[in-house]
């Protein structure tokens, strides 16, 4: 069939002189767009038949279409694609920043320590399996339970839209996602500089290029948070104009930092949060993008299933990636359960435990940032939470979702016919 293509579009180019020489292969572009319907097709189907949440579906499609089983999408059409993913996952860090709500915190600190106390566990508890069973070095050891530190903000975002939960268990868990992602990136930064000052001689960048990313982040989000603010100031509030606003911004906040070398994800998380700190006047406050959440999470899971290496998964860098993940949840459930708020029932302390479990993308894009330094030893070393992370993309939201079903938070009848249905 194609060579009998090929045999009349060649004829044909003889008379007609504009067309082009018959394409060996797809154009990359068209592919990634057939890529994208693939994983709306899968998550719908998956979400209505099945009741799963249809971020399974798109990470699917990306994970069955991708290199590591039918190529559709090959290596060098990913890398092209990054920068759509660094788009989708900080634009939507940047929503999980905006609900970084400092002002609750300051009225209910048990939130805070409770949040500490989690964060600082699933550290302790990864760091010490990393390097105690899996035999990683004290650096990168470090850099593994920095990554696992965080929840998925994405995914925990997109699964209380989805679901419509609202509630106690809901709004911890969002809180707490938020806290443990700035936790995490934190302790992130430090790591830079201690996989420097292991594989490096000079002690320079193991001193400076911490300080160049938390510092160039934060600078960079608070300059565009307030630019934000300025232009969003002058525009009717709730308008589209404001979403256009902030929208742009943030697409400039990514070219700013993606020029400077500074981790994406990190920039809008903090610009998200400095929006919200600086927002006195509510002008931003209610300016949001249901819907656009949906279109960022298509691209950015489809992405980051494509992405995940299958093809170097062996039994036991599975076996060690679940038994990161059962030291992680072991470590979380205990901080959240024993860490504090009182003022929540126990079976709800568990839910939201339960609720901020996932492991995703955020994870994935950390690892690649880390291994990126050093490739020859980052990439064998960060094999294990990139495999819990690639684990985790299926079984997270469901976790989530379970917890805000059963938290009754959420609105089932709605959520029938919500998302991007």
């Amino acid at each position: 069939m194609l060579n009998w293509l090929r045999s009349v579009w060649e004829e044909q180019q003889e008379r007609l002189i504009f067309l082009p020489p018959f394409p060996d292969q797809a154009d990359p572009l068209a592919l990634f767009s057939l890529l994208l319907v693939s994983g709306l097709i899968i998550g719908e189907v998956l979400h209505r038949s099945l009741r799963l949440p249809r971020i399974v579906g798109y990470v699917l499609s990306g994970t069955l279409f991708g290199p590591s089983f039918f190529g559709w999408i090959t290596v060098e059409s990913l890398a092209v694609t990054r920068p759509l993913a660094d788009t989708s996952l900080g634009l939507l860090l940047l929503e999980i920043g905006r609900r970084l709500d400092l002002r609750w915190l300051h009225r209910n600190p048990g939130l805070l320590r409770t949040a500490a106390i989690e964060a600082s566990l699933s550290f302790i508890a990864v760091y010490a399996y990393s390097c105690l069973l899996v035999g990683l070095s004290p650096a990168w050891g470090g850099a593994a339970a920095a990554i696992t530190m965080a929840s998925a903000p994405a995914v925990v975002l997109l699964t209380a839209e989805e679901t419509r939960a609202q509630g106690q268990v809901a709004s911890r868990t969002i809180l707490y996602t938020s806290l443990n992602c700035a936790l995490s990136f934190v302790v992130f930064t430090v790591v830079l500089g201690l996989i420097h000052a292991e594989h490096s001689d000079d002690w320079l960048n193991a001193w400076v290029h911490p300080l160049w990313v938390s510092l160039g982040s934060l600078v960079v989000a608070i300059l565009t948070a307030g630019l934000c603010l300025l232009i969003g100031g002058l525009l009717p509030k709730k308008s589209l104009a404001q979403v256009f606003v902030l929208v742009a911004v943030a697409l400039l906040a990514v070219g700013i930092a993606r020029m400077i070398a500074v981790p994406v994800f990190l920039c809008l998380f903090l610009m998200g949060a400095a929006i919200a700190f600086l927002d006195r006047g509510k002008i931003l406050a209610y300016t949001e993008l249901p819907q656009g959440h949906w279109l960022l999470a298509i691209v950015l899971f489809v992405i980051t299933g494509a992405s995940l290496p299958w093809r170097d998964f062996t039994l036991l860098a599975g076996l060690q990636a679940l038994g990161l993940l059962l030291v992680r949840a072991a470590a979380k459930l205990a901080g959240v359960f024993y860490g504090g708020g009182a003022d929540l029932e126990r079976s709800k302390r568990l839910l939201v435990a339960l609720g901020i479990l996932p492991l995703s993308s955020t994870a994935v894009f950390m690892t690649m940032e880390l291994a990126a330094l050093y490739p020859e030893f980052g990439r064998p070393a960060l094999a294990l939470p990139l495999f819990a992370a690639a684990l985790m993309e299926f079984v997270g939201p469901v976790l989530c979702k379970l917890a805000f079903v059963k938290a009754g938070e959420t609105d089932e009848e709605r959520s029938r016919n919500g998302g991007i249905g």
